[in-house]
C-alpha cells in the first residue's frame, strides 16, 4: 500500500533524526570531556550523564526494530536540562576567565538542535530553551537583547521551515493518496472488458486466486453466440457491439451476484459458479439461454437455428482446483453443442471414472 509505505518512510525519517540527536549530543559531551576549558576541575556529573544517556540511546535506537521516535520530545527536554545544568556548573569555574563561554555553549546547543531537530519544532524548543534561560540568568540579564536575538532568529527561521515542511508533507500525502486511488481505479479498469463491463481474462485470474477459499461446488460454463460472424458481416460491427452488450447484460442478470461472468473472447463468455449443486448449475445454463433468446435480437441469417440471437453452452464441474481441466471439458462440451446444431447446452461431468454427456436442445 502506497499510503502505508509513505508513513513508513516518515517513521524512518524520524528514527534517523533521533539517532542523529543522540550522536551529536554524545559527540559534543565527549569533546567537552576530552578538551575541557582552561582552569576547569574534574568532569562535571551532568556531562558524564549526557554522554552515558545519549550513547545508550544511540545504541538502543540503532539495534531496536521498533520505532521510538515518539519519545524524542521527552529525550530532548531531559538532555536540554542536563546541558543547562552543565553550563551552570562550568560557568562557576571558568566564567570569570572565559567571557565567551556562555555564547559558545549556547551556540553549541543550537547547532545540535538545528541539525538534528529541524523537522520537529517542539523538540527543538525543549532541547534549546533550558540552556537559553540558564544563560540569560547566568549573564545577570546584562546582554539579554543580544541573547534573545541570537535565540529568536533561528527559532523564527526554524518555525517557518517547520510550517513549510508540514505543508509539504500534507501535499505529498494527498498526492500519494490520490495516486493510490488512481492506481486502484486503473487496476479495476484493467480487469474489466471496456465494451461489456464484464471481467476480462485478467479479472478472471484475479478471481480464481480467491475462489478456492470458498466452499466446494464449482462449475465452469462457456457460452458462444451462434453464427455471430454472420451477424457482424450482415448487420455491421456497430450493431454487433450492441448485441454483445445486450447479451452480456442478459448473462449477468441470469446468474447470481456471487458468480463471475467473463468476456472470454470475441463473442465467447465464461461463467464461473461457486457453491452450487449440479442441477442448479444446469438450470442456470438454461436460464441464461432463455434470457438471451428472450432479448429478441433479430438474426435473420441464423434461420437454421432461430431468427433471433441464440447462444450455445458447455458446462463442466471444476474439481480439485483444476481449472485448466474444467475449462477444457467445458470447451469440448461447447464444441459439441455447436456441432450439434447450436442453441444447445452440453453438460460434462465425471462419474465412476466414466464421462457422461447429455445434450439438450432449445427450440426457438
Amino acid at each position: 500500500m502506497i499510503s502505508h509505505s509513505y508513513d513508513e518512510l516518515l517513521r524512518s525519517k524520524h528514527r534517523l533524526a533521533m539517532l542523529l540527536f543522540f550522536f551529536l549530543n554524545s559527540a559534543t559531551a565527549l569533546f567537552s570531556m576530552v578538551y575541557p576549558p582552561d582552569n576547569a576541575a574534574a568532569t562535571p556529573f551532568p556531562l558524564i550523564l549526557i554522554f552515558a544517556l545519549c550513547c545508550g540511546g544511540l545504541i538502543f535506537s540503532f539495534f531496536s526494530k521498533k520505532n521510538y521516535s515518539s519519545h524524542l520530545n521527552m529525550c530532548s527536554v531531559i538532555v536540554g536540562l542536563l546541558w543547562a545544568w552543565q553550563i551552570a556548573l562550568r560557568f562557576d569555574e571558568v566564567g570569570q576567565t572565559d567571557k565567551n563561554y556562555l555564547v559558545i555553549s549556547l551556540l553549541s546547543i543550537f547547532f545540535i538542535s538545528a541539525i538534528a531537530l529541524s523537522d520537529n519544532f517542539l523538540a527543538f524548543c525543549l532541547h534549546a530553551v533550558p540552556s537559553t534561560i540558564c544563560v540569560i540568568f547566568l549573564d545577570d540579564f546584562q546582554h539579554i537583547g543580544h541573547i534573545l536575538f541570537t535565540v529568536m532568529l533561528p527559532l523564527i527561521g526554524l518555525w517557518l521551515h517547520h510550517l513549510m515542511l508540514k505543508r509539504s508533507d500534507e501535499f505529498t500525502r494527498r498526492m500519494v493518496s490520490n495516486l493510490y486511488s488512481e492506481r486502484e481505479k486503473f487496476s479495476d479498469l484493467s480487469m474489466l472488458d471496456p465494451l461489456t463491463g464484464l471481467y476480462n481474462r485478467r479479472g478472471l485470474q484475479n478471481k480464481l486466486e480467491t475462489l478456492f477459499n470458498q466452499a466446494s461446488g464449482h462449475y465452469v460454463m462457456l457460452l458462444d453466440i451462434d453464427h455471430f460472424k454472420a451477424y457482424n458481416d450482415n448487420y455491421g460491427h456497430s450493431m454487433g457491439d450492441q448485441a454483445l452488450v445486450r447479451v452480456s447484460a442478459a448473462i449477468r442478470d441470469a446468474v447470481r451476484s456471487r458468480d463471475v461472468v467473463v468476456r472470454y473472447g470475441g463473442e465467447e463468455f465464461l461463467v464461473l459458479m461457486s457453491n452450487v449443486k449440479q442441477e442448479h448449475a444446469i438450470r442456470m445454463a438454461e436460464r441464461i439461454q432463455n434470457k438471451v433468446l428472450g432479448l429478441n435480437i433479430p438474426h435473420l441469417f441464423n434461420a437454421q437455428v432461430s431468427t433471433h440471437v441464440t447462444v450455445s453452452a458447455g458446462l463442466a464441474a471444476l474439481e480439485e482446483g483444476d481449472f485448466i481441466s474444467a475449462l477444457g471439458n467445458a470447451d469440448a462440451s461447447l464444441y459439441k453443442a455447436k456441432n450439434s446444431g447450436r442453441n444447445k447446452i452440453f453438460y460434462a461431468w465425471e462419474e465412476n471414472n466414466e464421462r457422461h454427456e447429455i445434450a439438450e436442445e432449445k427450440l426457438a
